[in-house]
């Protein structure tokens, strides 16, 4: 039996390896509006771009910029020891990953089975599972007291890359306006696009040294994140599990604040649902909203925040 996502994660950080880091936050010229809304029990979150800033204002599979996708992979094969079981082809070793990573990512979004109007969601472990088997047709291995089985295994590759892809780290602000709901009694959940490492990396990332942060004052079982459904943002279908455990303790939507920094993608469908809704305009990198947008009555956020802490004001918490 192997190590767990976060042991994995914590050996990691024993090793002291190079991460990339997100830019800093800019804020952007937008105005804050605050009016309490009392009637608020619960609050949910969108992890990436909200909770965490990160490179690129969202999590991506691929980036644009050649360098960033050779360091990832190269880091990644020679972590991993990949590079004894690929064929020899011309070509770095992280140009023959990436020419493999790269048509299965994009096989992945077409052959996924989703509803009408629905965009698919890669679950990048599955996706280095299946380069993992093709690299055990050359008698891939790798330490099962470490890694576990082959799920386990590429779920810590998963992890490995994407976070040798895109810098994380805590929004300003993030841990308090957690820590300060939970202590006002708020119900809080977590909607948001993410793979299988996505509450290990933001738990590890908004507690250092810790990381128990998320599990003290997120809800039992209120999470949905887009791989598990296999569906990106924007889409209804991802409110659902949050909803039916919401309703368990006799919130309704009316009653649920949702806070995002994408208005359309995020912010849109939950609106729809009924939820009451507050647009995170904190960081030019990951806002998703144009002045039209915010002024549209079918997509205008209930609220605006420019500070996270700022929930404190809307939630009624003084």
């Amino acid at each position: 039996m192997g190590k767990t996502l976060a042991e994995y994660a914590a050996w990691l950080d024993e090793r002291e390896l190079i991460w990339p880091t997100p830019p800093a936050p800019v804020p952007p010229k937008a105005t804050a509006y605050l009016k309490p809304l009392p009637e608020v029990r619960a609050v949910l979150w969108n992890v990436y771009g909200t909770l965490l800033t990160i490179s690129d204002g969202q999590l991506l599979h691929l980036v644009d910029d050649p360098l960033r996708m050779e360091v990832a992979l190269e880091k990644t094969v020679q972590e991993f020891n990949m590079w004894n079981s690929m064929y020899r082809k011309p070509g770095a070793p992280w140009e023959l990953m990436f020419q493999q990573y790269k048509p299965l990512v994009e096989d992945f979004r077409l052959t996924a089975k989703v509803r009408k109007g629905e965009h698919p969601e890669v679950d990048s472990a599955a996706v280095w599972k299946k380069l993992v088997e093709r690299l055990l047709e050359k008698k891939h291995s790798w330490d099962q007291s470490i890694y576990g089985g082959l799920d386990d295994y590429a779920a810590k590759i998963a992890f490995f890359y994407h976070s040798a892809l895109q810098g994380v780290a805590a929004t300003p602000h993030a841990r308090e306006a957690l820590h300060e709901s939970n202590e006002a009694g708020l119900l809080q959940g977590i909607v948001s696009e993410g793979q299988c490492f996505t509450l290990t990396q933001a738990s590890r990332v908004l507690d250092p040294g810790r990381s128990t942060l998320l599990s003290r004052s997120i809800t039992s079982g209120c999470v949905s994140l887009s791989y598990e459904l296999g569906v990106q943002p924007p889409s209804e279908r991802l409110f659902q599990p949050c909803l039916e455990v919401l309703r368990e303790f006799g919130v309704g939507p009316g009653e649920i604040l949702y806070v995002s920094s994408r208005l359309a993608e995020d912010l849109a469908p939950a609106k729809q649902l009924g939820l009451r809704t507050a647009l995170y305009a904190g960081d030019k990198n990951s806002l998703r909203a144009t002045g039209a947008q915010v002024r549209d009555p079918e997509l205008k956020p209930d609220r605006i925040l420019t500070d996270l802490a700022q929930i404190r004001q809307i939630a009624g918490l003084g």
